[in-house]
C-alpha cells in the first residue's frame, strides 16, 4: 500500500506561462535523504477524476546537502493534453499542501577509479535540454559542497532565454571557480538558444540552436566544446551525462559513438562506458 507523506509549498517562481520554480517542506520530519539525480513522487487529489491521487515523479534540482527544502523546475505540458498534475501544480501557492513519496531512481554517480584500477581523474560533462537540467543543478551544486576537484561542464539548451532556468545560479558557480581558482573548483557553465531570430531572444550573444550543436565541429574542426576546454573530448579524458528529449540524447550520441562514446545500457564487458543518458519523452 501506498503510504503518502504531506509536505507545504513554500515558495513559487513562474518563470513564463508553462515553466515552474518551486519549493515543498515536508510537515513532519526532515527533509528526505536523497542523491544527485533522484527524483521525487508528487501527488495531489485530482476533482476530475473523482478524487483520485495523482502522481507523477519530477527530477530534484536542489542538492542532497541542502536540508531546508525540495526544490523542482517543472514544465507544463499542454499538447496533445494537458498534464493532469501538472496543471494542478500550476494553479498551486505558497502555503498549499502536496503529497509526496520518498526520492528514488538512479543516482547521478561518478566513477573513483577506472576498470584498470587507476584514479578516474576525467572530466565531467552534463548536457541537458529543458527540464532535463534539473538532475545537474543538483549535481553541480552537490560536487561543489564536497569540494571535488575534477573538471565540471554543465552545458544547457532552451528554445527561449526565460528558460534557462538556472542561468543565475550556474553563471554564479562558473565566476567562483574563477574567483578560487580552477585548482580548487574547476567548473564551467554555457547555454544554447535554439530560436535566436525569436524577438524575445533579441538580446542573446551566445550559442546558437540546440544544445548538442556545442558537440558540432565548426569550419575550424574543433566544436564549442573543444574549443571551450582548449582540446580534443576523447572517451579517455571525458564522461558525459546527458538529460532531456529522447532527440536530444540522439543528436549528443551522432556525435560521440564514431569516436568510441559508449553508453551505460550498452557498456564493455569490463563494465566500462562513457555516457549516461536519461530520457523524459
Amino acid at each position: 500500500m501506498v503510504v503518502d507523506n504531506e509536505a507545504t509549498i513554500t515558495y513559487v517562481q513562474l518563470l513564463k506561462e508553462d515553466l515552474v520554480i518551486f519549493r515543498m517542506v515536508p510537515d513532519e520530519g526532515p527533509v528526505p535523504e536523497y542523491k544527485a539525480g533522484q527524483f521525487i513522487t508528487l501527488g495531489l487529489s485530482n476533482p476530475a477524476d473523482g478524487g483520485k491521487i495523482v502522481r507523477r515523479a519530477y527530477s530534484i534540482a536542489s542538492h542532497p546537502e541542502n536540508r531546508e527544502y525540495v526544490e523542482l523546475v517543472v514544465r507544463w505540458v499542454r499538447k496533445p493534453l494537458p498534464g493532469r498534475l501538472t496543471t494542478q501544480l500550476f494553479n498551486a501557492k505558497e502555503g498549499d499542501k502536496i503529497k509526496w513519496l520518498k526520492p528514488t531512481g538512479l543516482a547521478l554517480l561518478i566513477n573513483d577509479t577506472l576498470p584498470n584500477g587507476e584514479k578516474d581523474m576525467r572530466r565531467i560533462i552534463c548536457i541537458g535540454g529543458g527540464t532535463g537540467i534539473a538532475p545537474f543543478v543538483s549535481f553541480a551544486q552537490h560536487l561543489n559542497a564536497i569540494g571535488d576537484k575534477r573538471e565540471i561542464i554543465v552545458l544547457h539548451g532552451s528554445s527561449y532565454v526565460d528558460e534557462l532556468s538556472y542561468k543565475d545560479l550556474l553563471t554564479d558557480l562558473d565566476h567562483e571557480s574563477v574567483k578560487r581558482g580552477r585548482d580548487e573548483w574547476d567548473f564551467k557553465y554555457r547555454a544554447s538558444i535554439s530560436r535566436p531570430q525569436e524577438w524575445f531572444n533579441r538580446s542573446w550573444s551566445g550559442q546558437v540552436g540546440r544544445v548538442e550543436t556545442f558537440l558540432r565541429p565548426r569550419d575550424t574542426g574543433k566544436s564549442p566544446l573543444e574549443e571551450l576546454i582548449g582540446e580534443k573530448i576523447t572517451k579517455e579524458n571525458s564522461m558525459f551525462y546527458i538529460c532531456g528529449w529522447q532527440g536530444t540524447i540522439d543528436g549528443c550520441m551522432d556525435f560521440l559513438t564514431p569516436r568510441g562514446f559508449v553508453t551505460a545500457h550498452n557498456k564493455r564487458e569490463d563494465g566500462s562506458f562513457e555516457v549516461k543518458d536519461e530520457s523524459y519523452g
